[in-house]
């Protein structure tokens, strides 16, 4: 095992992370357009908004299992042409059953993608010892972004859906499986098999972070679906002014993520995340009290600085709680993500029709002040990475296990 193999696997990753952005981008932006073309319902279209998501932790409960058998490297690299793919089929197809297999398959092949990413991300962290997991979710914001300027660029110019996708999934196809040739995988020595594994995973232990995991991620859901509508309907603004704040809040999760991993090697786990949970708080307790449209789009600005860091160091302490079964831990916190995703929109949308909407958003905000209960959950002996607490990098990735 070298310095250089851990530098490509770092950016080979980095890379499959980049092009997961992109793509979940170019399908949540488009909905309008997809729904449009497929003549679905207002009624129908939640139905298919739910499934992707449920099948997504499908995905990752599967990804759980394969993994006893298989690398998740090898899960990664054949699950992301296939998400991509089926991108491309959600654009070409004409009928309802179509579009209906391809966000099946999108979801089950998300879930997958997505537990393996952070799987391979956690063993590369410990590979490091020290923090890098937020760079890689750092580049999926970055691709999130990108994402959505084509997404913009083809509703600008009316362009059909199949003619938007086919370009992206023609490039980032072949970047993604030439890059998977470096993904570093933990070494199969000190992975446990299926049983023991499943076994060695506390739900107790691992159940502060699958509930930091749901909060995170409704609070998140939170925003994607409702901070366009809010500032509009809410504070009055123009429909211009109301597609910012999603913006606003991808770039700010971008910039956060990308320092975000100084400060968990300077002041701890921890920290970082209670840091990141009281701006998140405050950005919320500002969407709700704004007493027009630019003090809201300040609040939804806020909340990207806040939340960014919780996903990326949850999954990291899920690894850290679980040295032995990082693969299964990762695996089972993931689903929680979907649950979150799930739970977030309609939740926030029952209480602003049945109150209303300024109240609303006050309960993604309690939610994601509960994770403080939590926050030592985020601790380990070896979360102070870096300088004086970084601690000598024995790899326990790849097939050599040697000290770099």
């Amino acid at each position: 095992m070298t310095d250089a193999r851990l530098r490509h696997g770092r950016a080979s990753l980095a890379l499959s992370f980049l092009v997961q952005g992109v793509t979940f981008a170019l399908l949540v932006t488009r909905i309008p357009a997809i729904q449009d073309r497929y003549g679905i319902s207002d009624g129908l279209l939640p139905v298919f908004l739910a499934a992707v998501p449920i099948l997504a932790g499908v995905g990752s409960v599967a990804t759980e299992k394969l993994v006893a058998r298989i690398q998740p490297g090898v899960v990664l690299r054949w699950s992301q042409p296939v998400v991509l793919l089926s991108l491309l089929a959600v654009g070409a197809g004409g009928a309802m059953w179509q579009v209906a297999l391809a966000l099946g398959v999108f979801g089950l092949a998300v879930g997958a993608l997505d537990a393996s990413m952070n799987m391979l991300g956690v063993g590369l962290q410990r590979a490091y010892g020290r923090s890098i997991m937020l760079g890689f979710h750092a580049t999926y914001s970055l691709g999130g972004i990108v994402g959505a300027s084509l997404a913009w660029a083809g509703a600008h110019w009316d362009l059909p859906l199949v003619v938007s996708y086919l370009p992206v999934v023609a490039l980032l196809l072949p970047a993604a499986l030439v890059g998977s040739r470096w993904y570093v995988d933990q070494d199969p020595r000190g992975r446990d098999g299926a049983g023991e594994q499943g076994g060695a995973v506390s739900f107790a232990v691992l159940l502060p972070l699958c509930l930091v995991m749901t909060f995170a991620y409704i609070g998140d859901s939170t925003v994607s679906n409702w901070s366009a509508k809010y500032l509009q309907d809410v504070l009055g603004s123009s429909e211009e002014l109301a597609t910012l704040p999603y913006n606003a809040y991808m770039v700010t999760t971008l910039l956060g993520r990308a320092v975000g991993d100084f400060g968990v090697r300077r002041f701890g786990a921890v920290a970082v995340v209670r840091c990141g949970v009281v701006l998140a708080a405050g950005g919320f307790a500002v969407v709700a009290a704004a007493p027009g449209a630019w003090v809201g789009l300040a609040g939804f600005t806020l909340l990207g600085f806040g939340l960014c860091v919780i996903v990326p160091q949850t999954f990291a302490a899920a690894g850290r709680a679980f040295p032995g079964a990082s693969d299964v831990a990762v695996a089972r916190v993931n689903v929680f993500n979907y649950v979150g995703f799930v739970i977030g929109s309609p939740l926030v949308g029952a209480l602003g029709d049945a109150w209303n909407y300024r109240g609303a958003m006050l309960v993604p905000m309690v939610l994601v002040l509960v994770t403080l209960l939590y926050a030592r959950s985020f601790a380990a002996e070896s979360d102070r990475y870096g300088g004086e607490h970084e601690r000598p990098r024995t790899v326990d990735v790849g097939r050599g296990g040697n000290e770099v």
